[in-house]
């Protein structure tokens, strides 16, 4: 019992980050290891080129979920589905899912939390209307997983594939003029 008690705490922590400050950041919204950075045009909400950078969180990673950039939700959508290995090319698609899009001034992102084989749950505590902080807590999925975010395609990518970032620290992105 005291070692499922002490996993269980190791596993639901959630520290406190420093979170960058400055115009056009892009912030990691998870915990993890970078597995996929590609050109996509985003067909089903923001209907636009973006880039997007995949994040696959270990169960060892923490996995409070956090904003990537300031901005205002406009919409948040949950999508029933299977539970494939998380780091799946087609995983993001086929598995449970929760879709958030953030309008960040201009320009909105698209922040998908993927459940996965052993995440079987995941959670988004804001609604359409709510306004975040870079770097504000907005969710978590339990037990490891993946997160995916879409980028503007204007953003210069500051991560590489098999780096790991840590949600609310590190930048994935800055936006070219950082206009955002």
């Amino acid at each position: 019992m005291i070692v499922v008690t002490v996993f269980i705490a190791f596993f639901f922590r959630d520290p406190e980050r420093n979170t960058p400050q400055g115009k056009g950041l892009f912030v990691s919204p998870a915990d993890g290891k970078v597995i996929l950075i590609k050109d996509i045009y985003e067909n089903d909400y923001l209907k636009s080129d973006t880039k997007e950078i995949s994040i696959f969180m270990s169960p060892l990673n923490v996995h409070v979920n956090r904003a990537p950039c300031d901005g205002v939700v406009s919409m948040v959508k949950y999508s029933p589905g299977k539970y494939m290995a998380a780091y799946r090319d087609d995983a993001s698609i086929k598995n449970e899912n929760i879709v958030m899009v953030l309008d960040c001034q201009e320009r909105s992102i698209l922040v998908r939390q993927v459940a996965g084989f052993v995440a079987r749950r995941a959670v988004c505590k804001v609604r359409a209307g709510d306004r975040l902080k870079r770097g504000e807590r907005y969710g978590m999925i339990k037990f490891g997983s993946r997160l995916d975010v879409y980028v503007p395609v204007d953003t210069e990518i500051k991560v590489a594939l098999g780096e790991k970032v840590r949600a609310g620290e590190t930048v994935i992105g800055t936006i070219i003029g950082g206009s955002q």
